[in-house]
């Protein structure tokens, strides 16, 4: 057999190929939503404060504690056999804790939504405050995050950028104190109910979005992309 035949003949060889696989599907980025805990986190920060509403319409304080207490323990409990973090769901209850123990201590169901009332009033003086100084809350937290390294403030984008995510977590912060310390004045524990799971999570997703953004902006134009 030739040279050039022995050629032709590998030539002709069938080769083998492998089976080809697609690649893995890239995995799912959780959404903010995801981040704050979902549906299920909506839920379980509104279960608590239906109840105790509900409670309260029905039976005397000390029972509607009682009641609520015993809801709080079993929501922990669920929330830690579908593996939820040990310190959220413990977070809960001990907010539950607290909250009820401050109506045991007054005997004013009203009370279990005073520390939202005066946390909000301290977020939106927080807030406000550092937009005032040129230190707006949320460029610091985003250098903190990047090691403290840039000098953020420098660029005029980036500082007004934050002063809006700021001022907006300011106006969320204040519209929650205004509103509940009204209905807090006028006895009204049904509609503190009420404004507290309405001005809760959807609100505090809005402010998460425009947080978000400013973040996103400054990372843009401050942090050197990689290639």
């Amino acid at each position: 057999m030739t040279e050039q035949s022995r050629v032709d003949l590998d030539d002709e060889t069938p080769t083998a190929t492998l089976p080809t696989t697609d690649p893995p599907a890239a995995e799912k980025t959780p959404t903010l939503l995801d981040q704050m805990g979902g549906p299920m986190g909506f839920v379980h920060s509104t279960v608590p404060v239906v109840v105790f509403v509900v409670a309260n319409a029905f039976f005397p304080l000390p029972m509607t504690i009682g009641v609520s207490i015993c809801v709080g323990l079993a929501l922990t409990g669920f929330r830690l056999l579908h593996g939820e973090r040990f310190s959220s769901a413990i977070g809960g209850m001990l907010g539950l804790a607290v909250a009820v123990g401050i109506v045991a201590w007054t005997g004013s169901a009203k009370d279990f939504f005073v520390i939202g009332i005066w946390a909000s009033l301290v977020g939106f003086a927080f807030a406000l405050g550092s937009v005032l100084v040129r230190r707006p809350l949320t460029g610091v937290v985003w250098n903190l995050m990047h090691g403290g390294r840039h000098d953020w403030r420098s660029d005029r984008v980036a500082l007004a950028a934050h002063d809006v995510a700021t001022l907006f977590a300011a106006a969320v912060f204040g519209a929650r104190f205004v509103v509940k310390q009204w209905l807090y004045l006028a006895d009204s524990t049904t509609w503190l109910a009420v404004a507290k799971v309405a001005m809760g999570t959807p609100l505090t997703v809005l402010a998460a979005l425009v947080v978000v953004w400013a973040f996103r902006r400054t990372t843009k134009r401050l942090v050197p992309h990689r290639t």
